[in-house]
């Protein structure tokens, strides 16, 4: 870590060093909100998102649309965070998205999808 980052963690809304006994409570909290809601709430969306897929191609029938662009984001946001490996509709919707020649485009141009801190 360079000596000029900031890990803004320690850091209060007003940017005052949060107290060292503070940090490790923030971090709980955090963590329990993302087992009792967030990943109950994304597994529930993955499958509903599953079972659409099952039924049709892409997410507003048999042909690519913008529904498809729109949910490529939170697709590969959930697939770079959590995996999709217990969904292989989804899987194989991403491998399409990703053979069209306007995302590998946009890829060669600015790279590949990341998320913040990864």
């Amino acid at each position: 870590m360079s000596p000029h980052s900031i890990d803004m963690e320690r850091f209060d809304d007003d940017g005052k060093l949060a107290p060292a006994l503070i940090r490790p409570i923030g971090k709980l909290l955090g963590q329990g909100v993302q087992q009792k809601f967030l990943d109950p709430q994304l597994q529930a969306l993955l499958a509903l998102w599953e079972a659409e897929l099952t039924r049709s191609a892409w997410f507003a029938g048999d042909a690519f649309s913008a529904a498809d662009i729109q949910m490529s984001f939170p697709l590969l946001a959930a697939e770079m965070r959590h995996g999709l490996g217990d969904y292989p509709a989804l899987q194989a919707a991403l491998a399409r998205i990703r053979e069209r020649p306007a995302y590998q485009r946009t890829v060669a141009q600015i790279g590949e999808f990341s998320s913040p801190g990864r």
